[in-house]
């Protein structure tokens, strides 16, 4: 979940932030009834646009790890500890990231769109399905 900048968009490395607006929107629309957004919105409130800017960089740079671990399997330790890394970070900056909107965040990041491209784009290309399948797993095991 993403908030919209007030500032202007800066060119980055890691993410496209010429959507921002967007991807906020569509996060609202979509969770804008549960606690996780409401706990988004209450963590967020009082960071400064570039704070957010630097909390969202800072997730795709470890979404982006995914694409160097792509020839792993998706249960090597390696890969589920970067699985529990991107949780834990998403848990830190922005909400509680249950293993049940992790899972549906995988899906997210595998589905084809602006966040399959991202990160894609950060972690080479099959970054974001290959994150998507490791989510996946990790969550099958947690149940």
């Amino acid at each position: 979940m993403l908030r919209p900048c007030k500032t202007k968009k800066k060119e980055r490395d890691t993410m496209d932030y010429s959507k921002t607006d967007a991807f906020a929107a569509e996060a609202k629309a979509r969770w804008g009834d549960t606690d996780a957004y409401r706990e988004y919105e209450q963590t967020t409130a009082a960071k400064s646009d570039d704070e957010m800017q630097a909390a969202g960089d800072g997730l795709m740079q470890r979404l982006a790890v995914f694409g160097a671990l792509q020839t792993h399997d998706v249960s090597d330790p390696a890969v589920q500890q970067q699985v529990q890394t991107v949780k834990d970070y998403i848990t830190a900056h922005f909400y509680t990231c249950t293993d049940q909107i992790l899972a549906g965040l995988g899906k997210l990041y595998a589905a084809g769109g602006d966040f399959t491209k991202n990160i894609d784009r950060a972690g080479g290309p099959g970054a974001a399905a290959f994150a998507g399948r490791a989510i996946a797993w990790y969550c099958q095991q947690t149940r």
